[in-house]
């Protein structure tokens, strides 16, 4: 066998791989069908409703209302994998915050119809803001909450407005970075569809920011929040557990940074 077909058949590899992971790389990159969720129980009255967006998808969400007229609107975009019912832990330690709070579900997750694409994630986020608008809730009293993908549509949709503030949980830089430190032999950077350049982005958010991002993280490198929180405009702010993993530890000690920085936002 001479070296000529050798190279010929790793060419041929290489190149079937790389039409491979365009073609499937939604597949690879969203996970509405994983499901973590445990039993957990809500023990915070939530309206479930429907968010309707601009392309007739109907979108599953949770609305708790404490007070609107007196407390923060927390928007809260969840992350790439599960359902809402996947968020109920975090979502119970809201109680005891004074926040009334939105969580929708993607288009494609928790049972809801389309297919999740960065556009169409965009679109569902700003179709909620706007619900939220129609119940009286401006933009100035609403904090963009993202979590781990959810961060990349935060940003986008926070860019240029005046929400009161923005909390991220475990971002990322952009999806080509995430993507190039999983497959670094490949051109990702020309075959990703949706490239949430978050890194790109977070200089035109204008509302105070805190970034929360767990230091022995194994899915979105820790070195992605800190270079996040650097990018990011003043005022900022920063929890980086040292033992904390993707999903932080719903703790006291994470509730009382997310409520003295609710505070500072009055």
């Amino acid at each position: 066998m001479n070296l000529l077909f050798i190279v010929s058949i790793v060419i041929f590899i290489y190149f079937i791989i790389t039409f491979t992971l365009y073609y499937f790389q939604r597949n690879l990159l969203y996970h509405p069908a994983v499901n973590n969720y445990h039993g957990e129980k809500l023990t915070v009255a939530v309206d479930k409703i429907n968010i309707l967006t601009t392309d007739n998808i109907e979108l599953r969400a949770w609305y708790h209302e404490k007070n609107k007229d007196n407390y923060k609107t927390v928007l809260f975009l969840h992350g790439n994998a599960g359902t809402l019912e996947n968020r109920i832990y975090k979502i119970n330690h809201f109680s005891n915050l004074d926040i009334n709070f939105l969580i929708l579900a993607w288009r494609g997750f928790s049972g809801n119809k389309g297919k999740p694409t960065e556009n169409g994630l965009y679109k569902d986020a700003k179709n909620a803001v706007e619900w939220l608008a129609s119940k009286g809730i401006k933009e100035e009293n609403i904090i963009i909450y993202g979590e781990s993908l959810g961060t990349g549509v935060a940003i986008e949709i926070a860019q240029n407005k005046s929400f009161a503030g923005i909390i991220l949980e475990s971002p990322f830089t952009s999806m080509v970075a995430a993507a190039r430190s999983k497959y670094p032999i490949f051109p990702v950077g020309l075959l990703l569809k949706d490239k949430y350049e978050s890194d790109k982005k977070i200089k035109n958010i204008k509302s105070p920011i805190l970034i929360m991002h767990g230091e022995v993280d194994t899915i979105v490198p820790f070195w992605m929040g800190k270079e996040m929180y650097e990018l990011a405009n003043e005022p900022k702010y920063s929890y980086f557990p040292k033992y904390d993993d993707h999903m932080l530890e719903y703790n006291e000690n994470l509730l009382n940074i997310i409520r003295d920085f609710i505070k500072s936002l009055n």
